[in-house]
């Protein structure tokens, strides 16, 4: 039996740790007894990048925010579908996420974050939220967000202003007209879908398969566009 090996421990600013873990060719980052992410289970993350991108095809030069990088997943995916003049802004809270991409997990990044189409920033990705909405930089076509385990999230509680009503109208104005706001979650939760369209927002709900080949359990992904008037 191959035994699982510890690789690494990250703080989570003003929360607990993850922990990096390899058995055999998979990689997973844990909290506690929870498994956040694992490469085992990359499906949901894809399609958090191309569905959106489909359904914002036509645009040209889109801007994409994602928040946070993971297992970077969600960026690869849309690096792929993208072309020279998409731009990507990568919003991720833990420096040692990015050290474990660049580390232990180099292999599974494959050079992602070194593409000149992205921009990696080292913060809350509700702070580069609220730079766009004031107007600091250019606004986005499009926000995926998979933070913390969805809108009941584990990891920080502080989490919660992005996902509160409050979050919801402020991202509004950080997205350019049509704009997509995608949410990943790993499970459904009607609260917080109600909330979506109590602020304004045409969401369509989506079950995903955790798994690339369609197997596994169902994760949830929202596609939130403000409407008319919103």
């Amino acid at each position: 039996m191959i035994a699982r090996e510890h690789l690494g421990t990250a703080r989570i600013p003003g929360g607990d740790e993850l922990k990096l873990y390899r058995h055999d060719r998979d990689f997973m980052i844990v909290l506690g007894h929870n498994e956040l992410m694992s490469t085992r289970k990359s499906g949901s993350e894809v399609a958090l990048a191309t569905m959106p991108i489909e359904r914002l095809k036509g645009r040209k030069g889109l801007r994409l925010l994602i928040g946070g990088y993971g297992m970077g997943f969600t960026l690869r995916a849309a690096l792929e579908k993208l072309g020279p003049d998409a731009r990507i802004t990568v919003a991720e809270l833990v420096p040692g996420i990015i050290d474990w991409a660049r580390g232990p997990m180099a292999e599974v990044a494959a050079g992602c974050l070194d593409d000149p189409r992205v921009t990696l920033v080292m913060e809350d990705v509700a702070d580069t939220i609220l730079t766009a909405a004031a107007g600091g930089i250019p606004r986005f076509d499009a926000i995926l967000l998979d933070v913390d385990n969805g809108p009941d999230g584990l990891v920080r509680e502080a989490n919660d202003r992005i996902y509160s009503a409050k979050g919801l109208r402020q991202t509004k104005n950080a997205l350019t007209t049509g704009g997509i706001l995608a949410i990943w979650s790993a499970a459904p939760d009607t609260v917080f879908s109600n909330r979506l369209t109590k602020n304004g927002y045409v969401v369509d709900e989506q079950k995903v398969a955790a798994r690339s080949n369609g197997k596994g359990p169902k994760h949830v992904i929202w596609f939130a566009v403000p409407g008319a008037g919103a």
